[in-house]
């Protein structure tokens, strides 16, 4: 006499890129219960209610980036659980509903990947690059083209020393307990850090300046690698070698600040805007196409 057992429904885990103009947003990072503030993952999760999961869909963030902070590319974990018997969906079904569904026109979802169900997409992530842009030639605010106010900083001088801001960034590097460059109320317990690579280059002029700005603007990219940063750390590096840039401190004088492990000096204590900063990448070890092996049924 044969049995029949109950199907169970199966729950799979997905790897999801996305990204957002932080502008009009509260930070990456949900928010509960107070509707004058709002997360991008806020949105993210209202989307995925349209994919029926059987258990609420939480998306698991690789990199928490502050109000106004952008990302080209940022990265979170959800699992979805459909009802019995039916077939997990794919990735680009995933893709399809959340951008389908996203109530804001400042978000989008780059691509979803299928992944074991132990991944976790921030303890998995073996590098996370940041960017930041300055602009110079601009004396007053107000006088940056309108398209560039909420993604750049731009300083009231006509010029840096990037050769002085290249020298002290090489202080930077490598493994150093990072104290002197972390704000207050940062969850880490352990201050050490490897700063793999950062730069400061000439940026790509703007598209959206106007023939006479062209002519007096000058767009600055910084570049930060490291498996993870300290609580608003790239913003205060950035604003500490801004003021080598101007004279104001010396390359040397990056290498003390470092070395006390103060985070409360005069120079370090400085935070650049967070309308300059993207989120440019989160980077995985054997990460392909068809990441870890894995591929996902499509929904009939």
């Amino acid at each position: 006499m044969g049995s029949c057992g109950l199907v169970e429904s199966v729950r799979a885990r997905y790897l999801v890129f996305f990204q957002y103009l932080g502008t009009d947003f509260n930070g990456v990072a949900a928010v509960r219960g107070n509707p004058r503030a709002v997360g991008v993952q806020n949105f993210l999760e209202e989307a995925a209610e349209r994919l029926n999961s059987v258990e609420l869909v939480r998306f698991t963030i690789s990199s928490r980036t502050d109000a106004g902070v952008h990302a080209l590319s940022n990265a979170a974990h959800l699992d979805i659980q459909r009802g019995p018997g039916l077939p997990p969906f794919s990735p680009e079904v995933v893709t399809r509903v959340l951008n389908k569904h996203l109530k804001h026109p400042a978000i989008r979802v780059l691509k979803a990947f299928r992944v074991p169900n132990d991944f976790h997409a921030r303890y998995a992530a073996t590098s996370r690059i940041y960017l930041y842009r300055l602009a110079t030639g601009c004396p007053r605010p107000n006088q940056l083209n309108v398209f560039e106010q909420n993604l750049c900083w731009a300083l009231r001088t006509e010029c840096l020393d990037v050769a002085a801001m290249q020298e002290a960034a090489q202080h930077l590097l490598g493994t150093h307990n990072f104290s002197a460059f972390q704000s207050a109320g940062s969850p880490a317990t352990n201050a050490v850090r490897t700063l793999q690579r950062v730069c400061v280059s000439p940026g790509p002029a703007s598209p959206f300046a106007l023939p006479e700005e062209s002519r007096r603007l000058q767009f600055w990219t910084l570049e930060f690698e490291s498996q993870s940063f300290l609580y608003r750390q790239v913003r205060r590096m950035t604003a500490v070698l801004v003021a080598v840039g101007l004279g104001t401190l010396t390359p040397t004088q990056v290498k003390v600040i470092l070395e006390s492990q103060d985070p409360l000096g005069k120079y370090q204590a400085q935070v650049a805007p967070a309308r300059g900063l993207f989120l440019k990448s989160v980077l995985y070890d054997n990460f392909g196409p068809e990441p870890y092996g894995v591929h996902s049924a499509e929904i009939s």
